[in-house]
């Protein structure tokens, strides 16, 4: 029986029982009983603290906004998150950056914005669309975070948090249908203890499947379709008094679009309708086991934290290569990626007022890769391969000294050593680098409900090695110095708070997008390489603020101003042989919000009425050129999302709708020149991949 069946069968028969079984104890209200806007606590230091108590902007979308949201994966999240700002043209890549910093393409790239689970390092931006399945929150934390998260983080980090077992019987079964494109989801947690007192667990079942916006006229079927499956569980055992053992594994099997753009006349010129000769679909399959021991040492007042993980990916591919009807190229690609990590943690406080955490981390990672490309009318296969081995070493500390009641200064410094080494068509030179990240923050608390601080920062990622032919072999690592000034308020009354950010980053050798430029030797043609850009220079403003206008009425709002160029463009120019086609980051908004409404009713059966009303908008943006001086803009778009749930003892039933309006707008966008520079000049078009259209739809959840 296939997990899908298993989820579906436990699902219906939970939903058709009624009522509560005898040994559901866990009873949830429907109408809000506290006024005050939540505590929301979080890791962003590696230490449980509140929110409001953290001189670091951080944003947490909890594990309701998850829900009400209907948000599938991390991907998603960018819309609800001021600075963050993430693309997505394939079920296999993303486009990703905080604030202008970390942009990421290929799996070849490591990521600027480090991605984690539960504090666990992943290394390519694909495990950004693994479900959010049992997950209690996420957070992203802007700014370099090398001094504590480490890895790769030099724009910021994006933790996904997930739900620990509990130590009482508990679970949730929810499905949810939409249209008009089969939107489907079902989801099974079950939680609870093992042993009392000693040993708990979870497992968590989820499948999904929709259909998508896209049709491909050519050939017939839908052109971007999603399907997933998920399992994961958990193990947690309070071996000893002062021992805490976790032990995580999971299951993922993601199957859906791989790059399925659509042809089009220009920007403004939307479309749903591809015209391939194959539709272009893969297979992502993620496996992996981690397990985490804390013990606590009160004789020396420490805390150790040791981390060991195993993650393993397989992807597999195939693609129409023009995009176009005329049948010229195809390809096909598999690769795998097995990362093992290790991580060491030393938490002590030496005083009232003085503490320090120090770390070891240690990271491997091999990436192995094979694809065939063919030319149709001749019947020629062009074979490539490629292994590429990436070592990563650190040492990091941070000392917390509270100088005063109401003044701390937090410093830390991580050294990072970093070796990446390739075998493959044709030998290249390895890659090493050895980097300081230092990063100074001054915090000042003016009463207890208001602080500010001001921090400066340095973040790095390790540069990469490219395919073989290319005129640059490798790229060189980027990085960043981040200078900020914040501020985080809460009113007396706990009914509003304002988070506000100042930044300005001075980055450098920045790893832009991707491009083609004249392989070597000459003669061989083009070839894509990643490269660096050049010089960026960015500053901006970001706003949050939650309000508790009366009892049963919430706002929530967060916006971002950020103006992000490339100031200095001459290592673009020097590879590619070309002049910058813009000074703006690719798919880099300068503004985007977010502002949502909920308003309780309750009734006097005990249930209640929620009504949520939302809107979320990103400014307009750049697509992807090779044209000097030239790239087409992609206008601003405006979102409407609403939904109205009825709350009852342990069941949730929501009516919900996304894109209310029907917006049409670019996900991600290509210039005709892109293919044109690929050798199809005389059929080139612009490649379009359209957002999601309107989508209406039910959810029902039963909690037990």
């Amino acid at each position: 029986m296939d997990l899908h069946r298993v989820i579906r069968r436990s699902l219906l028969a939970a939903l058709l029982s009624g009522t509560a079984p005898a040994w559901a104890a866990v009873r949830h209200s429907t109408v809000p009983t506290d006024t005050n806007i939540e505590t929301v606590k979080v890791t962003a230091m590696l230490r449980s603290e509140e929110l409001k108590n953290v001189p670091i902007d951080v944003t947490a979308v909890s594990s309701e906004q998850i829900r009400e949201q209907h948000l599938l994966n991390a991907n998603q999240i960018a819309a609800y998150v001021p600075g963050l700002n993430i693309s997505s043209d394939s079920i296999g890549r993303s486009f990703m950056e905080i604030r202008g910093v970390g942009t990421t393409l290929l799996d070849t790239v490591q990521p600027g914005v480090g991605i984690f689970v539960d504090g666990i390092y992943e290394p390519v931006t694909s495990y950004l669309s693994l479900p959010l399945l049992n997950v209690e929150r996420v957070e992203v934390l802007k700014g370099p975070q090398g001094t504590l998260f480490g890895n790769d983080t030099l724009g910021g980090a994006i933790n996904i948090i997930t739900k620990p077992p509990s130590n009482h019987f508990e679970g949730s079964v929810n499905a949810t249908y939409a249209g008009p494109d089969n939107y489907n989801t079902e989801a099974l947690s079950l939680s609870g203890p093992l042993i009392d007192g000693v040993l708990q667990g979870r497992i968590s079942l989820a499948h999904h499947s929709d259909e998508g916006f896209e049709t491909n006229a050519l050939v017939g079927g839908h052109a971007n379709p999603l399907h997933q499956d998920s399992a994961n569980g958990t193990l947690r055992w309070e071996a000893a008094r002062n021992v805490l053992l976790t032990f995580n594994t999971y299951y993922d099997r993601v199957h859906g679009g791989v790059y399925p753009y659509q042809s089009t006349s220009g920007p403004h010129a939307y479309t749903d309708v591809a015209h391939l000769n194959q539709n272009n679909l893969g297979t992502y399959t993620y496996s992996g086991a981690n397990l985490k021991g804390e013990f606590t040492l009160p004789a020396i007042a420490t805390k150790i934290t040791a981390i060991t993980a195993y993650d393993h990916r397989d992807a597999r591919g195939s693609l129409d290569g023009d995009y176009e009807p005329v049948d010229l190229f195809r390809a096909t690609a598999s690769n795998t990626l097995s990362t093992t990590t290790g991580e060491l943690r030393f938490d002590t406080h030496w005083s009232k007022t003085f503490s320090t955490l120090i770390g070891i981390f240690d990271d491997a990672q091999r990436y192995d890769s094979a694809g065939v490309t063919t030319l149709v009318p001749l019947s020629l296969a062009v074979p490539s391969f490629q292994k590429i081995g990436t070592d990563v070493f650190a040492v990091y500390g941070t000392f917390f000294w509270n100088i005063s009641k109401t003044v701390e200064i937090t410093a830390g410094l991580r050294w990072d050593h970093q070796h990446i080494a390739q075998t493959g068509s044709a030998a290249v030179p390895s890659l090493s680098s050895n980097e300081l990240e230092p990063r100074v923050t001054l915090t000042k608390h003016w009463s207890q409900n208001w602080m500010t601080y001001a921090s400066v920062a340095r973040g790095f990622r390790g540069g990469g090695i490219n395919p073989p032919f290319s005129p640059n072999p490798v790229f060189r690592g980027d990085s960043v110095w981040t200078y900020e000034t914040g501020s985080k308020y809460g009113s007396p009354d706990g009914r509003f708070s304002l988070n506000s950010a100042v930044f300005f980053n001075d980055y450098f050798n920045f790893i832009g997008q991707n491009s083609l430029a004249p392989a070597t030797p000459p003669g061989v043609g083009f070839i894509g390489i990643n490269l660096n850009s050049g010089h960026v220079q960015s500053y901006g403003l970001e706003l949050q603020s939650d309000i508790r206008i009366t009892d049963p009425w919430t706002l929530e709002a967060g916006a971002t101003y950020l103006h992000s160029r490339i100031v200095n463009g001459r290592e673009y120019e020097q590879t590619t042989g070309m002049g910058l086609p813009s000074n703006r980051i690719l798919l880099l908004p300068d503004w985007n919000f977010n502002i949502s409404t909920d308003y309780t009713i309750g009734l006097e059966d005990g249930s209640a009425l929620d009504f949520n009303a939302g809107i979320v908008a990103k400014g307009d943006r750049k697509g992807s050129s090779l044209t000097p001086g030239y790239a087409p803009t992609l206008s601003a778009y405006y979102l409407v999302n609403g939904g109205v749930t009825w709350r009852h003892d342990q069941w949730d039933l929501q009516l919900w709708v996304k894109n209310l309006f029907d917006k049409k707008y670019w996900n991600v966008y290509l210039d005709k020149s892109v293919l044109g520079a690929a050798g199809l000049g005389a059929i080139a078009t612009d490649l379009g991949l359209i957002g999601d259209g309107r989508r209406i739809g039910v959810t029902a959840t039963y909690r037990f």
